[in-house]
Formats: C-alpha cells, sequence, structure tokens
C-alpha cells in the first residue's frame, strides 16, 4: 500500500509518533536525510540515534532520504524536526493541498513565526488544512507504552475527530483542542520555563521554591498567549499546565537538562555539544523575546533566562535568580 503520510524528521518525537502510527496500521513515508541510517533501519529495525530501544514495524514504514517522493505520495504531512532547520529543509517543499501536522514545540527564527503561522504566511496553506500535536508527552515514554496524553489541535473539525482517533491506543489518548494558536504557543514557552526550572535545580533551590516558579510560569504562560491569542481557554488544562509540568520536572525533559547545565556552569556550546540533542527553548527564547517586544507582556522568568542565554554582558546565573525570585509571588 502506498504511504499516505509523510513523516519529516528522525529524530526521539519523530520516531515516537512513527511507533503511534504504526502500532494504528497506519502506513508512513519517513524522510531521513542520511542514506546510511536508513540502512541501519532497514536492517536493525531500529532508529540509530534516537529512542534505539523502540522496534520499528517496517511492514508499515517505507524510508526515504528524498522530500520529493514526500511531496509528491503523501496526503498528510507530520512535520517533527528542529524549528530552527525547518525552514531551510522546506523552504522549497509544495505543500499543494496537503494537510500539515506540527509537532515541532518551536518557532521558526528567520520569521519569527509559530509552525502554523509560518505555513499558513509562508507556504499560503489554509488553516482549515494544519494541526498541532503537543503534549504533555515526552517521547521516551511513548517508546515504553507508558499511558501518555497528547493534544491534537485544529480549527477543522473533521480533522481532529479524524486523528485523534487514528493516535489513541491502549497507551495513548489524544485530547481534541480547536486552539492552534494557544497550544502551540504554551508548548514553546514552557520548554523556555524547564530551562528555567533546571537552572534552579542546579542552584540547590528545592522543591518549595521549584512550586512557587511552576505556578507563576504558568500565569507567565497565560498573560502572553491571551495577549497573542486572546480567546476563552483554560489554562489549567493538560495541554498547558500539564505539558509545563511535566516539561520543568521530567528527568527525560531535554529543556531542564539543558537548564541544570548552564546552572551548573556550563557554556551553551558545551550544554549543546554534551546533549547532542536540540532544546528546543533555547532557540525559542530569543524568538519570545523578539516578539514579547510588540505586546510588552510581563515575562519575568523568560527574561531571567534570556539574561542568562543570551545576555550582551555574560550574566552569572546564581545572580539573575536571586533577583528573579524578588519578582515571584
Amino acid at each position: 500500500m502506498t504511504p499516505k503520510i509523510g513523516i519529516v524528521g528522525y529524530g526521539s518525537w519523530a520516531t515516537a509518533l512513527v511507533k503511534i502510527l504504526t502500532h494504528q496500521h497506519q502506513h508512513v513515508l519517513w524522510y531521513f536525510s542520511k542514506q546510511e541510517d536508513i540502512d541501519y533501519v532497514l536492517l536493525h529495525k531500529r532508529n540509530p540515534r534516537y529512542l534505539s530501544d523502540v522496534e520499528l514495524n517496517l511492514n508499515y514504514i517505507e524510508l526515504t532520504n528524498q522530500l520529493k517522493l514526500i511531496e509528491e505520495r503523501c496526503d498528510v504531512i507530520l512535520l517533527a524536526h528542529p524549528s530552527a532547520f525547518l525552514h531551510s529543509l522546506m523552504q522549497s517543499f509544495n505543500f499543494n493541498d496537503k494537510y500539515v501536522i506540527s509537532a515541532v514545540k518551536g518557532i521558526i527564527p528567520e520569521y519569527n513565526l509559530i509552525v502554523g503561522e509560518y505555513l499558513h504566511q509562508i507556504h499560503k496553506v489554509d488553516y482549515q488544512k494544519i494541526a498541532v500535536i503537543t503534549g504533555p508527552c515526552h517521547a521516551e515514554e511513548v517508546a515504553m507504552e507508558k499511558l501518555s496524553y497528547l493534544t491534537f489541535a485544529s480549527q477543522n473539525a473533521e480533522m481532529v475527530e479524524k486523528f485523534t482517533k487514528i493516535l489513541s491506543c491502549e497507551f495513548i489518548n489524544a485530547i481534541p483542542s480547536d486552539d492552534i494558536y494557544g497550544t502551540e504557543y504554551a508548548a514553546i514557552l514552557k520548554n523556555i520555563m524547564a530551562i528555567a526550572a533546571g537552572i534552579c535545580h542546579a542552584l540547590n533551590y528545592g522543591d518549595n521554591f521549584q512550586a512557587v516558579l511552576v505556578s507563576n510560569a504558568i500565569q507567565e504562560i497565560k498573560r502572553f498567549v491571551d495577549a497573542v491569542h486572546p480567546i476563552l481557554r483554560d489554562i489549567n488544562d493538560s495541554a498547558y499546565l500539564g505539558d509545563l509540568l511535566v516539561t520543568a520536572y521530567s528527568q527525560f525533559s531535554r529543556n531542564r537538562t539543558f537548564g541544570v547545565m548552564l546552572g551548573k556552569g556550563y557554556s551553551v556550546k558545551q550544554a549543546q555539544l554534551e546533549m547532542n540533542m536540540v532544546a528546543e527553548g533555547y532557540y525559542a527564547l530569543k524568538c519570545v523575546y523578539e516578539i514579547n517586544k510588540k505586546y510588552n507582556v510581563y515575562m519575568p522568568i523568560t527574561n531571567a533566562v534570556y539574561q542568562i542565554v543570551y545576555g550582551e554582558i555574560k550574566q552569572n546565573p546564581s545572580k539573575v535568580i536571586r533577583e528573579l525570585t524578588k519578582q515571584l509571588k
């Protein structure tokens, strides 16, 4: 059977989504940039670099290193590629009349746009054909088939109904939403908040302070998403608060891990090299900071992390967080 769902991305999250889809007997055409990785998957039924414990069902997977093949053969495109590199990969891709699902959780830095806006404004994809997958969910627990919840958001109710059924199985509950802006921005902002949580953990701030930090973080997220897209939403829903909690506290959170390294005195480059994974919050931080110049939302946690990561004068994390503690309540 010819695959209809094209997967662009080959990291942990892409691998987890492939696991879910193939578990549900969905045929996928999966893009890898390197032929050597494709050869490894075909031989060992595993992704050589990410979630390598997951045995892949090749009965439902076709592999390619040609994006043109996905463009020609797939009706649905699922993007799970790091946002910092997405435009350079997809800028000449012809989305035609395809449905596009973003699982990216980041901002396109060339345009300071979330992926949904980027698809609509730059690639002229109709909003009725755009959807967003967010958490609360870590790829590692999907790999272990631990019960996890996804949020599937689109303004197209039929698309939401169809794909929540496709994604739902004994270890996945897919939650429907029509808030494509709020869920996507919240998924981006929680990565920044998780960096802050990691920094504070490394500086020996305890659980009592982390509770204050996270409760202030969800308020900061609410202020921002309400300013950017003011609709009626419950910020305590799992798509927002739940996603923040798992990213701020989980051992699997790469953004929290990145923050821990910064708090321990690693430079940004050292932390990135040691992790060998993309912490989306690092790239999102600069974009959100620039976007907020338009909205002027009160964002003390974001600003504190920005000072540590991007400040013109190298800021001592301990000093910055000490000042932040005076602004939290």
